[in-house]
């Protein structure tokens, strides 16, 4: 099972989700991913709360993690349905992404979003498609 280091290393990759918009995964277990994101100027609106692009970073990479984190299969979002609850006043947004259902080649997450100051600013319910990784390219 791969440590929480490893996952960190190979989800890197998604460059925009973790370089851009800064977030960071806090815990990852099977079907189980709790990320966090430290609200930044470039993440807020012009009524001065997160947009909900940058919730939707977050909680869609809160996802990937719990997919993918612990398996050799990739995961991708099929659909997804978002209900924004609460504008976010908070430093920091964390959400906490959970596995209802995993099957061949679907699976049904939900994606919980609050921030430090305990409000639930949004939630989602995440459709994804598992496929096998693609063939190593030969060098």
């Amino acid at each position: 099972m791969p440590t929480l280091d490893e996952i960190r290393a190979c989800l890197s990759g998604d460059r925009f989700a973790t370089e851009t918009v800064g977030v960071h995964i806090d815990a990852a277990e099977p079907g189980y991913a709790r990320c966090s994101m430290p609200v930044r100027p470039i993440h807020l609106n012009a009524n001065s709360v997160p947009m909900g692009g940058a919730i939707f970073t977050l909680a869609d990479f809160a996802f990937a993690v719990a997919a993918n984190g612990h398996s050799t299969r990739v995961t991708v979002t099929q659909q997804v349905a978002v209900t924004f609850l609460a504008a976010s006043r908070g430093k920091t947004l964390l959400a906490e992404a959970r596995c209802l259902k995993a099957g061949r080649t679907t699976c049904l997450y939900t994606v919980d979003v609050t921030d430090d100051l305990g409000a639930q600013v949004a939630h989602l319910t995440i459709n994804g498609f598992t496929t096998d990784p693609p063939p190593l390219k030969n060098s």
